[in-house]
């Protein structure tokens, strides 16, 4: 066709439409499949549609990249609004063959699926769309054949039976995730990791310049502990190293073997009707107490400056207890008729009443905290003759003694006990060895830790020769008691009874000692 000639004519045009047939697009007509198509003629093209021709009947460009498609008649549907609900609106659909998740017939009504729409600004309707790259093809198992589990909720199966979830993986994640959840919160609350609390660890031990001059120990420089801290800190300090640890566990363990040594007592010894066990009983009940309160008197005397003098305050009691016990167990067993003769008026109660003395100069000594030989004489010279006293029977015995191996086995046990007490002593007013090496020996190796071994020694043999003379020499001490001049029951209890009233009359100074001093 030249430039500038008139186009058909409009029967040529209309002729032209019925051999293309009512498609419009020049494909084969309805009801004549494989007829030849009729060529289409040439249109100016539209910008806005990118179409050649005009009307329905307008066929694509070919290879134009300003061209595209009407979609087909049957495409799929619009994608669900947003905020629409999702579960709620699905229902399970009728038994069916299985359809594609992709591909299509898809299923254009998939839940998670979220369509990123873009702006009408920023879309260039002159382009066609982009097509993603389709996955293969997934099949479901129709709902008529799908496995099913009857433990589960009855609201799960019409989310099962949608063909876009997996049969047996989505079932059985499904199952574990319903009873999972009732698990899962009492495990996080059980297994939940501590979180960092704004109060820092506690400090077991400190350095002498942060205690008070009360409870420096000579030569100790380290291994003290805080003071005002909770009661269940200073138990807690049972098992940390400090300076007092092993003076706590030397009496801590000892008190338990008595324990056990009462048991086999009572195994053998009729402590209820037999009326010479009893002062058998006195001396392993004074025994348990000293080491207990002393053990308890270590373990929490740095609570404060008043819990540590009322602490030791207790613990001079306990010792005031086993002199009185020590001296009627050696006077009733140990005892020889010729010393009962001069001493049985007099031994007792002199014994009681040094024991009480021993209590009051030692309270007095940690309460006057008086420096220097006058402090260490209080304490150490009424607890000398208490001492004295208690075992002048038994070194009497060892005395007037001929052959004390062969006829006397309990003679050895008493010796070693004096031998114990006497090392004890030494270690307990000398400070060494830490005077030899001052600053070495804050945790083992003090002078007071020496002095609570052998100390716990010579009561265990004590308490062996007591036994030994209880069942060996009944028929000389039954003639020697039948007759009692002073009733040593009474006499304890005596002794008891006066040195807690000391200790807590000195204790009472004690706080309004300290209460002036805060003033």
């Amino acid at each position: 066709m030249k430039m500038g000639a008139p186009g058909p004519s409009q029967a040529q045009e209309a002729s032209r439409a019925e051999a293309r047939g009512p498609g419009g697009l020049g494909g084969d007509p309805a009801g004549a499949p494989g007829a030849p198509a009729t060529p289409a003629r040439a249109a100016t093209p539209t910008p806005e549609l990118g179409l050649r021709g005009g009307g329905s009947g307008a066929r694509p460009a070919g290879g134009s990249g300003e061209s595209f498609c009407f979609p087909p008649a049957r495409g799929p549907p619009a994608p669900p609004r947003r905020g629409a609900p999702v579960w709620g609106a699905l229902q399970a659909p009728p038994a069916a063959p299985p359809r594609p998740l992709s591909g299509p017939g898809r299923d254009h009504r998939r839940p998670f699926i979220r369509r990123r729409s873009r702006g009408a600004q920023g879309r260039d309707r002159s382009r066609p769309p982009r097509r993603r790259e389709q996955k293969p093809i997934q099949f479901a198992w129709p709902p008529s054949t799908r496995p099913w589990s009857p433990g589960l909720s009855p609201a799960l199966p019409s989310l099962l039976c949608e063909p876009w979830l997996p049969a047996w993986p989505t079932a059985m994640a499904t199952m574990v995730a319903q009873k999972l959840s009732h698990l899962l919160p009492t495990l996080r609350q059980a297994h939940q990791e501590p979180q960092p609390s704004g109060q820092p660890e506690p400090v077991f031990t400190v350095d002498r310049a942060e205690v008070p001059p009360l409870f420096w120990k000579p030569y100790i420089y380290v291994g003290y502990r805080p003071l005002h801290q909770t009661w269940r800190f200073y138990f807690r300090t049972l098992f940390q190293q400090h300076n007092e640890a092993v003076n706590v566990w030397t009496h801590l363990l000892a008190a338990l073997v008595l324990l056990l040594r009462l048991a086999v007592f009572a195994g053998t010894v009729d402590f209820w009707g037999d009326p010479h066990a009893l002062p058998l009983f006195i001396i392993v009940l004074a025994s348990f107490t000293y080491l207990s309160l002393s053990a308890l008197a270590h373990l929490l005397q740095a609570k404060s400056e008043f819990w540590h003098y009322s602490f030791f305050f207790l613990d001079y009691v306990g010792v005031a207890v086993y002199q009185f016990g020590s001296a009627l167990a050696h006077f009733y067993y140990a005892i020889e008729p010729a010393w009962h003769a001069q001493v049985q008026t007099i031994f007792l109660p002199t014994a009681a009443f040094l024991a009480w003395l021993s209590c009051t100069g030692s309270c007095y000594s940690k309460y006057s905290q008086k420096p220097g030989l006058l402090g260490r004489t209080c304490q150490e010279v009424p607890s000398a003759l208490a001492y004295a006293l208690d075992i002048s029977p038994v070194v009497h015995r060892i005395l007037v003694s001929p052959d004390p191996t062969a006829d006397d086995p309990a003679l050895l046990y008493h010796k070693c006990q004096v031998v114990f007490f006497l090392l004890a002593a030494a270690f307990f007013s000398a400070f060494v060895p830490e005077r030899w090496f001052p600053g070495s020996c804050h945790v083992f190796g003090q002078g007071h830790q020496l002095f609570h071994v052998f100390l716990v020694l010579c009561t265990l043999a004590q308490l062996e020769a007591v036994a030994l003379d209880y069942e060996a020499r009944r028929p000389i001490y039954e003639p020697l008691h039948a007759r009692w001049p002073h009733n040593f029951s009474g006499l304890f209890l005596l002794t008891v009874g006066s040195s807690v009233l000391t200790a807590f009359l000195l204790s009472q100074l004690v706080r309004r000692k300290l209460d002036r001093k805060t003033q």
